[in-house]
């Protein structure tokens, strides 16, 4: 999984897997989009107005954890 932020248009992209050649884009809202591949496969998600969804205005942090193993990881969002 890959989390990038792009501060100039304030956009967030969450990829789970790297794209095939072709994959469909649904908007599921005004400010969230999934790239699904063909066979219905979510390959990743866009978040427009991340930094409201991403609460970075309140939250300096991104914890990532494996509920499964109880590993986490904390990083610092860029901002």
């Amino acid at each position: 999984m890959h989390l990038t932020y792009d501060s100039e248009f304030n956009v967030a992209y969450i990829r789970f897997r790297l794209k095939p050649a072709k994959v469909t884009t649904v908007a599921g809202s005004d400010e969230l989009n999934v790239d699904l591949a063909p066979e219905r496969r979510i390959y990743g998600i866009e978040l427009l107005n991340a930094n409201q969804q991403l609460g970075s205005q309140r939250v300096k942090k991104l914890i990532v954890e494996n509920r499964r193993s109880g590993q986490k990881g904390e990083f610092a969002l860029a901002g």
